[in-house]
C-alpha cells in the first residue's frame, strides 16, 4: 500500500496531504508506458534471437534434411563417376584394343561446358554452394555419359560389322573359373620358383588338378601340339587369325590334333605338370602379331564389371609364379 506524503503549508500552519498534479501524473503514465514499452522490445529481441518459433523450427529442420540429402546426392554421383570411369578404362583397354580402333579422345571426356544462368539463381537458395556443386557435378557426368554412349555405338556398330572377327578374338577364361579361385599367378615380373630371381611371366597360371578340362578361349585352327621336357610342357598353340595366337601350357593330355579347327569353349585337353612346372596348373598366354599381351584384358565375355575388377587385382599380385 502507498504511503501518504504530507507538506507543512505555512499559511495554515499545518501539514496537509501532498497531491501530485495533473501534469505530473499524465508524464508518470507516459514515463511508465515508455519504460514498459522498451522493456517489452527487449524481450521480444532477446527472445526472437535465442529461441526458435515453430515455424522457425520446421524451416531449420527442413533445411537440415535437404543438406543431407543433397550431401548424399553428392556421393551417388561419386559412385557414378567412379562406375563410369571403369566402364571408359574397359573401353579404352579392351574393347578398343580389340577392334584396333584409337581411344575417344582425352578432350572429349574433359570438355568444358557453360554455366547457365540457372547458376546464377542457385547462388541466391539457401545451401546455395553445395547446390551449385551439385549441379556442375551431374553436367559434367551428363556429358561423360553421352560421350561413353557414342563410343558403345560406335563399338557396336564395329561388332556387327564383325561377328566372324570378333569370335576368333580370345574372350573367355580357359578353364571353368567361376569363383575366380584359380588364379594363381598373373602377367609381369614374379618370382621364379626354380631359380628364385624376378623374371618376367608372360601369362597368367591358373591352378587346377591334374584332369581338369581347358577350353579353346576363340575359334581357330590348331598350328601345334608340342611335348617338351622343360619349358611349356606338354602345350597346344591356336593360331586365330588376325595375328592372334594363344598358348596352353604344362598339359597332362591332348585332345585336339593339329591342324584341326576348333571353335571357343571347344575342349583342346586337359590340365598337368609337365616341363617347367612346381603343380598341376595351366600356364596361358595370348599373343598379338608376336607381342605377348596380359591375357587378364581378354577375359571380358565371362565376367561382370565387378569379377573383372576382382580378376584384374588377383593376377596383378606380385606372388610366385608356377613354372
Amino acid at each position: 500500500m502507498a504511503k501518504t506524503k504530507y507538506f507543512f503549508n505555512p499559511k495554515t500552519l499545518s501539514y496537509e496531504k501532498y497531491k501530485l498534479s495533473r501534469w505530473i501524473l499524465l508524464l508518470r503514465g507516459i514515463g511508465v508506458f515508455s519504460f514498459s514499452l522498451i522493456l517489452g522490445f527487449v524481450i521480444f529481441l532477446i527472445f526472437s534471437k535465442f529461441v526458435d518459433t515453430p515455424d522457425e523450427k520446421k524451416v531449420k529442420s527442413a533445411n537440415s534434411d535437404l543438406t543431407a540429402e543433397i550431401e548424399n546426392m553428392n556421393q551417388r554421383i561419386s559412385d557414378l563417376g567412379n562406375e563410369l570411369n571403369r566402364l571408359r578404362m574397359k573401353d579404352n583397354t579392351v574393347y578398343r584394343s580389340i577392334y584396333e580402333s584409337e581411344p575417344v579422345n582425352e578432350k572429349v571426356w574433359q570438355s568444358s561446358f557453360e554455366k547457365s544462368e540457372k547458376f546464377n539463381e542457385l547462388r541466391k537458395l539457401p545451401n546455395s554452394e553445395l547446390l551449385s556443386e551439385l549441379n556442375e557435378r551431374l553436367l559434367k557426368l551428363q556429358k561423360q555419359f553421352v560421350a561413353q554412349n557414342k563410343s558403345f555405338d560406335q563399338l557396336l556398330s564395329m561388332a556387327q560389322n564383325k561377328k566372324e572377327y570378333l569370335a576368333r578374338i580370345p574372350a573367355i577364361q580357359p578353364v571353368a573359373n567361376k569363383k575366380l579361385e584359380r588364379i594363381g599367378s598373373g602377367f609381369g615380373y614374379r618370382t621364379d620358383p626354380f631359380y628364385r630371381t624376378q623374371r618376367f611371366h608372360a601369362g597368367i597360371d591358373f591352378t587346377a588338378p591334374r584332369g581338369v578340362e581347358v577350353y579353346a578361349t576363340a575359334d581357330g585352327t590348331i598350328e601345334s601340339v608340342t611335348t617338351e621336357i622343360w619349358g611349356y610342357g606338354q602345350h597346344i598353340v591356336i593360331n586365330h587369325g588376325n595375328g592372334f595366337t594363344t598358348l596352353y601350357g604344362h598339359l597332362s593330355k591332348f585332345i585336339a590334333k593339329r591342324g584341326q579347327k576348333v571353335v571357343r569353349g571347344q575342349l583342346i585337353g586337359l590340365v598337368g605338370s609337365t616341363g617347367k612346372s612346381t603343380a598341376p596348373h595351366l600356364h596361358y598366354e595370348v599373343h598379338k602379331n608376336g607381342e605377348k599381351l596380359n591375357p587378364a584384358y581378354f577375359f571380358y565375355n565371362d565376367l561382370t564389371n565387378e569379377e573383372y575388377q576382382l580378376m584384374l587385382e588377383r593376377a596383378s599380385s606380385p606372388n610366385q609364379s608356377f613354372d
